[in-house]
């Protein structure tokens, strides 16, 4: 269920880079929360240096022109244990599968109620059941 936007630097990153992101980030949901494969969900929009501004050292960070925030809709059921999890992964694969320094990856999780979703028809499909993943 959680859904990815992933603000990149324009220009930066070819278009086989841009699938392994998104590759990357749909399989950390797999093997970092056991979330099924189907449940992908990813938006990447590119930027200008006149729109996305990314501090090139702020937190003692080393980081590239290649600097992205990843902003990621998550169920609010989540704990702590998940979100540390899930940034875990998705750091370490976005460095394997796409040659992302972890330095450049900013994460910021956005909880958002399960009611809050709908896959498609307009139905809240999660709102009256107990999480299942």
């Amino acid at each position: 269920m959680p859904v990815f936007h992933a603000y990149i630097p324009k220009g930066r990153y070819t278009r086989e880079r841009k699938i392994a992101i998104g590759n990357a980030l749909n399989q950390s949901l797999v093997q970092g929360l056991g979330i099924p494969e189907g449940d992908r969900f990813i938006v990447i929009s590119e930027h200008g240096d006149d729109e996305l501004f990314i501090h090139p050292t702020f937190m003692d960070m080393a980081r590239t022109g290649e600097a992205m925030i990843i902003e990621v809709l998550v169920g609010a059921h989540r704990p702590s244990s998940d979100k540390r999890k899930l940034m875990a992964t998705m750091t370490r694969l976005l460095e394997v599968e796409a040659a992302v320094s972890p330095d450049d990856v900013f994460i910021a999780f956005v909880p958002v109620p399960n009611e809050n979703f709908s896959f498609g028809r307009g139905i809240p499909q999660l709102a009256d059941i107990e999480p299942r993943w």
